[in-house]
């Protein structure tokens, strides 16, 4: 007889009261803590740093490197089930946990997101369209990459690049040399350079029992590389929202996804949607489900990791989300009681020690009987902070 692993024991749900475990400590593994203790189920934390924005409102928080096989031992056998807060876990850690009880989204999925070729590997593979690549590991592999590729181009790191970082943009040959220093001559990938209309995401849930449900798309609006204003629903993506919900299902679908994902994408000037990162958690332009939606993306994650019926993402109200960054506390503590005043605005912080140039401290959502009306109070709102 055939021994079956932690991984294959997939058609029990795991009923609220049970221990869920979260790798990852920041303020997504915070949001969902919220969301499972909402559905009563008690939520432990791995996190390398104590007093975490997860471990503020988790049951428990194991204070641990990724890298410490006891400690992940130890965590392993007091849960249910393992769900990850963000992609670039070590895989060590994984490998550890998966021996002991299912790791949702699976070691594979993290296989393929932690690498951004193998990424675009999958999805040409997949038949999905993305940028044009080409892999680099060395000066002179660059500049044969160049052209063929073309300028302008962008040069990113293979591994842990997110907000922009790892990443410089080629406008001319005589940069090569440039980038190539920049991403530390290590194995990266060159991507040509997208004209768009419009970045989005659509966040995507599939269950245990491959069971989906979507949100999106949603439009996303960059400053200095990070997302500032996410807003939904956006009247100008209606005409390629079937396309764009059909993606990212097909997405979830080819990698075996248990859990929640989000598939970000470019609008071409052509109309032409190019897929440009996988993010197999939670993801910032999603904030805003938390009140515009009957089911959180939080909510989501917990019901298809605990293998329950996933709920409806379907909004009750259009919305729009603006990141609140570390900047705003340059002059002091922001001024909470302009946003609070305000009974349409959902004010969230996540609990940070301190306060960065360009740290995410927190988000504040607008809801309105418009997304555009929602997006424009959500920036009034956060200039008045």
């Amino acid at each position: 007889m055939k021994a079956t692993t932690p991984q294959e024991h997939v058609q029990a749900p795991i009923l609220p009261g049970s221990p869920l475990g979260v790798l990852g400590s920041g303020q997504l593994g915070r949001m969902f803590a919220i969301a499972a203790a909402e559905l009563g189920y008690h939520v432990h934390v791995f996190s390398p740093r104590a007093d975490s924005p997860t471990g503020q409102v988790a049951h428990r928080e194991t204070v641990a490197e990724y890298d410490d096989l006891a400690a992940l031992e130890a965590f392993a056998r007091s849960v249910s089930v393992v769900t990850l807060e963000f992609e670039n876990i070590p895989t060590v850690a994984v490998e550890t946990i998966q021996k002991f009880v299912p790791v949702r989204p699976s070691l594979d999925v993290l296989h393929i997101s932690q690498h951004r070729l193998r990424e675009k590997q999958f999805l040409t593979n997949a038949g999905i369209a993305c940028a044009p690549f080409a892999e680099v590991n060395s000066r002179e592999q660059l500049v044969s990459a160049i052209e063929t590729i073309g300028l302008p181009a962008v040069l990113k790191t293979i591994h842990a690049g997110y907000d922009g970082k790892g990443q410089m943009l080629i406008r001319n040959s005589d940069d090569a040399t440039t980038a190539w220093n920049f991403v530390g001559q290590r194995p990266a990938a060159l991507e040509g350079w997208i004209e768009y209309q419009q970045e989005l995401s659509v966040l995507v849930a599939r269950s245990v029992s491959g069971e989906m449900t979507t949100c999106g798309p949603i439009a996303n609006d960059h400053v200095n590389h990070i997302l500032d204003l996410s807003y939904f629903p956006a009247p100008a993506l209606a005409k390629v929202a079937d396309a764009a919900e059909s993606i990212a299902k097909k997405v979830a679908e080819r990698l075996s996804l248990v859990g929640i994902a989000c598939v970000e994408m470019f609008l071409t000037n052509e109309g032409q949607l190019l897929v440009n990162e996988i993010a197999p958690r939670p993801h910032n332009s999603g904030h805003l489900t938390i009140e515009a939606c009957a089911t959180s993306q939080f909510e989501q994650q917990v019901r298809a990791v605990c293998g329950l019926p996933l709920g409806s993402m379907q909004a009750r109200s259009p919305a729009a989300m603006a990141n609140l960054l570390g900047d705003l506390w340059s002059a002091g503590v922001p001024n909470w009681h302009s946003v609070l005043l305000v009974p349409q605005a959902h004010l969230h912080l996540y609990g940070k020690a301190e306060a960065k140039k360009g740290r995410k401290m927190g988000h504040l959502t607008v809801l309105a009987e418009q997304s555009q009306t929602a997006s424009e109070a959500a920036l009034a709102l956060r200039a008045g902070l």
